[in-house]
């Protein structure tokens, strides 16, 4: 198939498959549509810090700050994304990543003070409605997937002063880290300040408060560690 083949080059993939059989008028529509994106993307292009590839850009799709965006090969941004690279080191994206849509991903929330940035490896897919907050910085492995609506926060309001707003008490900043080949469910959220090890997996809902070693599987709220995939 025609577009198989295209898409293995694309992907530098040889074993990509088409996994299903599609009628002609289902290849038409899904071509019709990556044609689309693709010159949406050649607009985008020149703005980007770098690109290395194709960017596949969808309808309603707003990126700010384009100049701090880093892009690798093949980079799909899906339909309604909001996406603000304003931070000290800009978001920074691998080959082969999509992000789809209505997702929200950014750096700096509080334009007084700037925040940190994103880093996402090759290959790692982020699902609809995800919530990335980079303030305090984010790091995404590669071969990553989540679910939909996955929240990350690496900012949290500080409170400990109860005759004063929440909001004028300022912030404490944290990192969050997932390795690679890491799988998280549907609906997880993770809290500033936590380390996922390579190969986790966080379950649908759960909700991580506290770092997690390589290989747990992870369900909760708040998650806790309820096997290792080592055995």
């Amino acid at each position: 198939m025609l577009i198989e083949k295209l898409i293995r080059k694309l992907k530098n993939d040889p074993n990509y498959k088409w996994e299903n059989a599609y009628s002609v008028r289902d290849l038409a529509c899904i071509t019709i549509v990556r044609f689309t994106q693709a010159f949406r993307g050649l607009f985008l292009k020149p703005f980007l810090k770098s690109s290395s590839g194709l960017v596949f850009l969808g309808s309603n799709t707003k990126v700010r700050h384009a100049y701090q965006l880093s892009v690798g090969k093949n980079f799909i941004l899906e339909d309604n994304v909001s996406l603000n690279a304003l931070s000290e080191q800009g978001i920074k994206i691998g080959d082969h990543v999509s992000i789809a849509r209505d997702s929200i991903i950014f750096c700096t929330g509080i334009i007084s003070h700037k925040g940190t940035g994103i880093t996402i490896g090759h290959r790692t897919g982020i699902n609809a409605r995800a919530y990335l907050g980079g303030q305090g910085g984010i790091t995404i492995g590669n071969d990553v997937i989540m679910g939909p609506n996955v929240q990350i926060f690496s900012e949290n309001h500080n409170f400990n002063q109860p005759g004063i707003p929440v909001k004028e008490q300022g912030v404490t900043r944290q990192a969050v880290t997932i390795g690679d080949d890491c799988w998280i469910g549907a609906g997880a959220t993770i809290l500033a300040g936590v380390e996922i090890g390579v190969g986790c997996i966080i379950a649908a809902g759960s909700v991580v408060t506290k770092s997690v070693p390589a290989n747990s599987v992870v369900a909760g709220v708040p998650a806790r560690v309820i096997k290792s995939r080592e055995g």
